[in-house]
């Protein structure tokens, strides 16, 4: 059922669950609570899709692809003489508009109501317990839930209070992934995964990128090394990265250039200015208020979503709104475990049956897994070398140069720049975090999240046998190196 807009006197609908925000992380709270034989009504006030499908994850992607590809192909005697010309910018924004659906979120619509659920589309508003008010087109529906309402607005971007910004019109992650020309001049800011894969993507599809960086290196929750491999690829592509500046002021006249000036002194001129510079909650009008929340807040929940500041369980948050891991991936893992827990608490069934487990800590608390689609690419699961120590474990750490001691790497590009860590509880003997850098090392990330969110103990990772000759015997020479330091 579809429902694009009601009558405003139209009587209260009545459904097992409701669903605040249509992107992957409800859709998939809902599938999972239909999965469980509940009645589900979702309510979008953009497109069916979320941020993920249209100004994220997956436009990103499209974009990075081909740039990446043409790198992997100048890393190859043979190859390489065969590259003659730089990206097609035309065809990579056709591709990505391919894979976006032209903005056209009909077919996500439709998946919807192919699983039964019941898709409001307009601005929906708690009002009070298990009652959600959603503006439409034609009036106001009035959706109650028996069991939960689960919040997945996901977030927006943060821009900061900088004199000017307005006027400057800068680009944010939605900008960045939708644009149709390329600039001839970008300024990024920010060192996190949304500013350097953009760095990257644009400065391979043409424009002369300056990355503008607060701190003292790129990427700066992975282990350091991995920012550092990453700020020498972007500046061998021919980017200009600058390390412990930022943005002072702003200006800009019509569709002129931007003007800025930065925190060193120094001041440039660029055609666009792209400001990733985190996220801020999607909940500052959804009626929090009414159930005793203060909007714009992140929501506090459990290892089953639940809101904790909620009295009677009913209030659930998955996603982004709660704060844990700002990942598409980690959201719909959160909305699987909430549909099943959603379904269980329904039928009176022990939180047990559900397939998530017994009784055990979530993965976002402990294997968070993440990968950016840099040149080098950028993986890492668990904690870092530091985040372990400061947890209080007693660690070791383990690093092998990938292209010095890999086969399948040293093939895989010629001249292979790259580096493995593995951080070991050294009391406990497995792995607390793995982090990769270097050419496609993406696809090695879930063998590490297979560890660590397993503690799979270091004895058995050695009956693990990596095939020759890929990438993925690092595994082995990390685990020699650990041998070969005397672990015990």
């Amino acid at each position: 059922m579809n429902i694009e807009g009601v009558d405003s006197m139209h009587e209260p609908e009545t459904y097992d669950v409701v669903v605040l925000g249509a992107g992957p992380v409800g859709e998939n709270v809902a599938d999972r609570a239909r999965a469980a034989g509940l009645a589900v009504a979702i309510v979008e006030r953009e497109l069916i899709g979320g941020e993920c499908s249209y100004w994220a994850c997956v436009p990103s992607k499209a974009l990075l692809r081909p740039v990446l590809a043409l790198d992997d192909a100048r890393r190859v005697d043979g190859a390489r003489e065969a590259v003659s010309a730089p990206v097609d910018a035309a065809a990579v924004f056709k591709r990505r508009n391919y894979y976006v659906g032209d903005w056209d979120d009909s077919g996500q619509a439709d998946w919807i109501e192919g699983i039964g659920a019941t898709l409001v589309r307009g601005h929906g508003r708690l009002d009070g317990p298990r009652r959600v008010v959603v503006a439409t087109d034609s009036g106001n529906v009035t959706l109650t839930a028996r069991h939960a309402v689960v919040i997945c607005t996901g977030t927006r971007a943060a821009l900061p209070d900088l004199p000017g910004m307005a006027d400057a019109r800068p680009w944010t992650n939605r900008e960045a992934t939708e644009a149709t020309s390329v600039p001839r001049r970008l300024a990024v800011v920010g060192a996190g995964g949304v500013g350097v894969e953009m760095a990257t993507a644009w400065q391979g599809l043409g424009s002369a990128v300056t990355l503008l960086v607060r701190g003292s290196g790129l990427l700066p929750r992975m282990e350091p090394f991995v920012g550092e491999y990453v700020a020498r690829g972007l500046t061998d592509a021919g980017a200009d990265v600058r390390t412990g500046v930022s943005v002072a002021r702003l200006a800009r006249d019509s569709d002129g250039p931007v003007r800025f000036e930065l925190t060193d002194g120094s001041e440039l001129e660029v055609d666009e200015i792209l400001f990733a510079t985190g996220r801020t909650p999607l909940t500052g009008d959804i009626g929090l208020e009414t159930v005793g929340l203060t909007p714009g807040d992140w929501l506090e929940v459990d290892d089953t979503c639940r809101v904790r500041a909620v009295d009677e369980g009913w209030l659930y948050a998955c996603g982004d709104a709660n704060h844990r891991a700002l990942l598409t991936h980690e959201g719909k893992y959160q909305a699987r475990i909430a549909g099943d827990a959603i379904g269980a608490r329904a039928a009176g069934e022990p939180l047990d049956t559900a397939p998530w487990g017994v009784h055990a800590a979530t993965a976002d608390h402990h294997a968070v897994p993440q990968v950016f689609f840099t040149d080098p690419e950028a993986a890492a699961v668990g904690l870092t070398a530091e985040q372990a120590e400061r947890a209080g474990h007693r660690v070791q750490v383990v690093d092998v140069e990938i292209g010095d001691a890999v086969t399948g790497a040293k093939l895989h590009a010629d001249g292979y720049r790259g580096r493995a860590r593995m951080v070991v509880d050294a009391d406990e003997l497995f792995l607390l975090g793995v982090a990769f850098v270097g050419p496609s090392v993406a696809e090695l990330l879930h063998s590490a999240t297979i560890a660590v969110a397993g503690r799979v103990p270091i004895s058995r990772l050695w009956h693990a046998v990596p095939c020759f000759p890929t990438i993925s015997e690092v595994w082995l020479r990390l685990l020699e190196a650990y041998r070969d330091a005397g672990a015990a």
